[in-house]
């Protein structure tokens, strides 16, 4: 059992190594380019006419990604039986499985390779391999035809390799391997249809924006490592009693710039929502179980250093308070399904954040858990939707509910979940999240005014998540049907509108996710607070009341329109996006202008300048090389003359 986390994280690399390297030998790629306008504007599936070659390489790579993802997703269940429950439980957690590989010395501190899973890591090592296999089988179905496949799953076999690595990695270097592999390989899956040009922005974006949080997340590894004398991950807690307020303060805030990062939260947050330019299944692994789940994880992992430093805890309670209310309201204001579900996962993802700050790490983990299972769900059913009526639009959707009986099912459980109504599992998690900031009010880990930010915007989400969630399954599921069915369309052309459910590779991976999003919740021993659960059901279904009543008023308008004058600026995400353009983008895209222009003018003006003037010079000297020998026997006799005149004046 001591190699299994190794093991575990090997197999999805094999996989992606395998799928790269070996899918279409000894065939050649097919020679049918993937056209660009056989994918709609925001990412929907795009059928494709693909060579014999290349069904078979689909069909390998296929099997080499789904295998070895069901072996890790053995080896995951395996390590987390006994100590992953104990964790949500708050029992006294068993040893850690695993085992240290060998030791890189660095001159200074060294960098230890070990590999171990205890009940944090078990548990979400459970949650990524899933998560990641329900995708894969998923995508066999979505991406068909599709002739970048072999690539597509092999990018996701090293991304669930990568989030792997971070889980169960006991060094933070090591760690922060599969923290910057994780970032690479998100850029390659969003701009998975790179032809159209808003999906590779989205990539390069969400690249950018990530990165930027990175630079402090390494500094602060340093910070941490350097403090305690060791980069081990049980090293480092082990010496944090011994560090200073200061050194802690510092690491952790850096830390929490890459969680920002990573977990799409105040200020860092503009990139997800663009993210949706990529294939939808690639929409419910960040989402639920890889990238955004990875910041939630570090702020767990490292839990004592982090409540060591109670400024940095503030920090994290306005970020979460800011950030659940307003991506709330931004969910609510979107037509956009998959920007719906979007916004939605960085309001739960800082539901979590404020349940850290509030002091409870198995709280945010047991909301983690939950809300990977609903929100896959609820993005397998959205890509489910979609494929459907070729469109992310909610305008263009409606009376889903009798053409897609068993995804109007599941995605109602997944909504159900998002609103934490019982017995749904995010009812369990969501109300033990708000029963911990309802005790930091009166624990005093936070400051009064922190305390009192956090718990109020998490109440008033409570009910703003009902009514955008009501508002979605509304418009997507009942009223007259929108979609239209359109002439057969010419080959290389993408089918808007299927009459069918979908593919079984698609249906079955969303009704197995049904049953945790379900169920989960009574999977943990409750701790639940009656009048807390009371208030919170009471919220949401206030809030879904509300939208009912707008929609029932005139099911063919949009009941975004209870926000008035307001609904514009949470459309547009509180111009947040046209804040960074002005104060970052545009001053250094005119910056890289005038260096471009510097460069033009100065410099290579500069180098031209020198050659024309050598080439002036050339010509004059040019005038006296002309080829004339008379001219030449002059200028000597001239010459001679001259020297002679100048010897008999001057002597």
């Amino acid at each position: 059992m001591t190699t299994f986390p190794l093991l575990a994280v090997l197999l999805p690399f094999a996989a992606a190594v395998a799928a790269l390297l070996l899918s279409r030998w000894p065939h050649r790629r097919p020679t049918t380019p993937h056209p660009a306008g056989t994918t709609t504007q925001h990412g929907s599936a795009a059928p494709h006419t693909s060579t014999a070659a290349g069904e078979r390489a689909n069909t390998r790579a296929a099997w080499t990604a789904i295998l070895p993802t069901t072996a890790s997703a053995v080896l995951a269940i395996w390590l987390a039986s006994g100590p992953g429950l104990a964790f949500l439980n708050g029992t006294t957690p068993s040893a850690p499985t695993g085992q240290t590989y060998g030791t890189i010395v660095t001159g200074g501190i060294p960098i230890s390779l070990t590999l171990q899973a205890d009940g944090l890591s078990g548990i979400l090592g459970v949650l990524v391999t899933i998560v990641a296999l329900a995708v894969q089988v998923y995508s066999v179905g979505y991406l068909k035809d599709d002739p970048r496949y072999p690539s597509y799953s092999a990018f996701i076999s090293l991304f669930t390799s990568a989030m792997l690595l971070v889980i169960y990695a006991d060094d933070l270097l090591v760690l922060y391997v599969g923290w910057e592999i994780m970032g690479l390989c998100s850029y390659l899956l969003i701009g998975h249809w790179w032809e159209d040009r808003g999906n590779s922005r989205a990539a390069i974006k969400a690249f950018l924006v990530t990165r930027l949080g990175d630079v402090g997340f390494l500094f602060g590894i340093f910070v941490l490592g350097m403090g305690a004398g060791t980069f081990r991950i049980s090293g480092v807690l082990e010496r944090v009693p011994e560090m200073s307020t200061g050194i802690l303060v510092t690491a952790t805030m850096l830390l929490l710039a890459g969680v920002a990062g990573k977990s799409a939260q105040v200020p860092l947050h503009t990139w997800l929502p663009d993210a949706m330019a990529g294939p939808t299944p690639i929409s419910a692994l960040i989402h639920a179980a890889t990238m955004v789940a990875a910041g939630i994880f570090i702020v767990a992992r490292l839990f004592p250093a982090f409540l060591a430093a109670r400024p940095t805890l503030d920090v994290l309670a306005v970020i979460a308070a800011l950030g659940m209310l307003g991506a709330a309201l931004a969910a609510l204001a979107q037509d956009d399904l998959k920007r719906v579900l979007a916004y939605s996962t960085v309001s739960q993802l800082a539901y979590m954040a404020g349940g850290l700050a509030a002091g409870s790490d198995t709280s945010a983990i047991f909301h983690l858990l939950t809300h990977g299972a609903f929100k896959a769900l609820l993005f397998l059913c959205a890509g489910v939707v979609i494929h459907h009526v070729g469109s992310n639009l909610m305008t263009e959707m409606g009376g889903m509910r009798r053409e897609l009986p068993v995804t109007f099912v599941a995605m109602t459980v997944g909504f159900a979940a998002l609103m934490g109504l019982p017995p749904a599992s995010g009812f369990f998690s969501k109300d033990s999240l708000l029963l911990a900031m309802d005790d930091a009010l009166s624990t005093g880990g936070l400051t009064d005014a922190a305390a009192l930010l956090l718990y109020g915007c998490a109440l008033a989400t409570v009910a703003v998540t009902g009514a955008y969630a009501t508002r979605a399954w509304l418009r997507t599921f009942f009223g007259q049907s929108r979609a239209v069915a359109l002439p057969e369309p010419e080959p290389g052309t993408a089918h808007v509108v299927d009459v069918t459910e979908a593919p079984r590779t698609m249906l079955v991976p969303v009704v197995l996710l049904a049953v945790p999003a379900l169920l989960l919740g009574f999977a943990v021993e409750p701790h639940l607070d009656l009048g807390v659960a009371a208030i919170s059901v009471v919220l949401a279904l206030l809030g879904a009341g509300v939208v009912y009543a707008f929609w029932r008023v005139d099911p063919v308008a949009d009941p975004a329109r209870l926000l008035g004058p307001f609904r514009m600026p949470c459309e547009q995400a509180f111009y947040v996006d046209g804040l960074y353009a002005a104060l970052f983008v545009r001053p250094v895209l005119a910056l890289a202008r005038l260096v471009v222009r510097t460069d033009d003018v100065v410099v290579d003006g500069a180098v031209r300048g020198s050659g024309r003037s050598a080439r002036g010079l050339s010509g004059v000297l040019r005038l006296a090389q002309n080829g004339n020998v008379q001219l030449y026997v002059s200028g000597v006799l001239a010459g001679v003359l001259l020297i002679a005149v100048g010897a008999v004046v001057f002597t």
